[in-house]
């Protein structure tokens, strides 16, 4: 799952980086949670978790951000952002992976 999990995010950091992304920090962990990406967007800080899955069955990857995932991204997110006195601009997204699919979801998550 872990090696599955590492293609994901290797091919997703390779999506937004054709996108003009530019790569902030990876694998981002604290206290409050883990953030897969941590991406820059011109003055725009973009956090992205990533969910891969072999189908769309059952919902697929973008299904499987549960309230609960979505409430550890956001105190994950608080956290990182404790670094800067000013708040850049920010946003939370999802790249879900099904089968090989991959779908940028901007803005997924909201505060």
């Amino acid at each position: 799952m872990q090696v599955s999990g590492q293609a994901g995010e290797d091919a997703a950091l390779a999506h937004l980086s054709r996108q003009g992304l530019t790569l902030v920090t990876r694998n981002f962990r604290c206290k409050a949670g883990e953030i897969d990406l941590i991406m820059r967007e011109q003055d725009c800080l973009v956090f992205i978790e990533v969910r891969q899955r072999a189908s769309r069955d059952f919902g697929g990857a973008a299904a499987s951000v549960t309230p609960a995932k979505q409430r550890r991204l956001l105190r994950a997110t608080q956290y990182f952002l404790l670094r800067y006195k000013t708040l850049p601009p920010c946003r939370i997204d999802v790249v879900a992976i099904d089968g090989g699919n991959l779908t940028w979801l901007k803005n997924a998550i909201e505060a």
